[in-house]
């Protein structure tokens, strides 16, 4: 039985930019932005998203106290500006509609993992925010116990759950510390649905 969502804390992709899916890396090589610059290309990101799906009533997602003109949290996928934009461009045709990060990253951020409503503004292997999504479901179980619906929702490589443990377990075994990931390692299984995308 998977705890309730209360006991298990954090959460890898906040505060931004970190990434997920499957976990939180390095920026990659890119030179980032200054904060401040940054910051305000997100939040110019997030006012013509907002426009365009009718997020005016930001609280009904992020909370009565959330005001409308502070973007949702931003992350990117993967841990590597390549990995960042293979697994985006697969949220923008329409064949990723989940992800996944085990629960020791979320108590290594330190924060809430992620509820249904959520929103997220996703990121670019350059740091460009590039589409918003919105939280459709939350679980969280062992690795072992990660449907094959999961898998293919995630829509990576050939989108079979044979595929989704081999990659998933290389990965999380090269980026969190020995001893970390085991079959019995709690994972949060997110589902969410694309809102908006840049450009479009």
């Amino acid at each position: 039985m998977a705890p309730h969502p209360d006991d298990v804390a954090g959460r890898p992709d906040r505060p931004h930019p970190t990434r997920r899916s499957d976990g939180p890396g390095s920026a990659g090589p890119e030179p980032a932005l200054p904060d401040e610059a940054q910051a305000e290309r997100i939040r110019a990101f997030w006012e013509v998203a907002r426009l365009h799906t009718r997020q005016g009533h930001v609280p009904v997602y992020m909370g009565e106290d959330w005001p409308d003109n502070v973007p949702p949290p931003a992350w990117s996928f993967g841990d590597s500006p390549e990995l960042a934009d293979e697994l985006l461009a697969l949220v923008l045709v329409g064949s990723k509609t989940g992800t996944a990060a085990l629960a020791w990253e979320y108590r290594q951020a330190g924060e809430s993992i992620p509820a249904k409503g959520d929103l997220s503004i996703i990121l670019d292997g350059r740091g460009r925010p590039a589409a918003l999504i919105r939280t459709r479901s939350v679980t969280v179980v062992p690795f072992h116990e990660v449907t094959a619906e999961h898998a293919h929702a995630e829509g990576e490589g050939d989108a079979t759950l044979e595929s989704w443990r081999r990659d998933h377990e290389a990965f999380w075994r090269r980026t969190t510390p020995e001893g970390v990931f085991s079959h019995d390692a709690l994972v949060v299984c997110e589902r969410f649905e694309l809102l908006f995308a840049a450009g479009r």
